[in-house]
């Protein structure tokens, strides 16, 4: 029960921080801060420090979060934070770190058995609006 409650409220807290985030890059049209905010976001929800898991190359980033025993229901969450992040690094024109971003989603999906497609961000942004209704 106590596990439960800390994973939904774990849950919870990702949602409100991407929705933060998609205010930031709409309202305020600031897509490097939306992908700054989803960062925090990711280390909140791994409970890893977020510079240090985002460093890592996208082949480590999913045995990291292994060995530091994420819960495999976050990782589906944080797999598409980080396609969102991708694309707001794209709006705000650094290509590279959101190839990054992307190969990070990508191998946490594969690792964790789940799969990633072309409406996995629409599918995050979806869900996190219907939280919030």
């Amino acid at each position: 029960m106590f596990e439960q409650d800390y994973l939904m409220r774990l849950i919870t807290q990702f949602f409100a921080a991407i929705a933060r985030s998609m205010r930031v890059s709409t309202d305020e049209r600031d897509p490097k801060r939306a992908a700054e905010s989803l960062e925090t976001a990711i280390g909140e929800a791994t409970d890893i420090d977020a510079a240090v898991l985002l460093s890592l190359a996208p082949e480590s980033i999913a045995a990291v979060m292994k060995v530091s025993g994420v819960d495999p229901q976050v990782t589906g969450y944080v797999a598409r934070g980080l396609l969102l992040e991708a694309r707001y690094l794209c709006e705000a024109g650094d290509h590279a770190l959101a190839a990054v971003r992307s190969g990070q989603a990508y191998a946490i999906a594969e690792a964790y058995g789940f799969e990633l497609g072309e409406s996995s961000v629409n599918k995050l942004i979806d869900e996190v609006c219907g939280a919030e209704e």
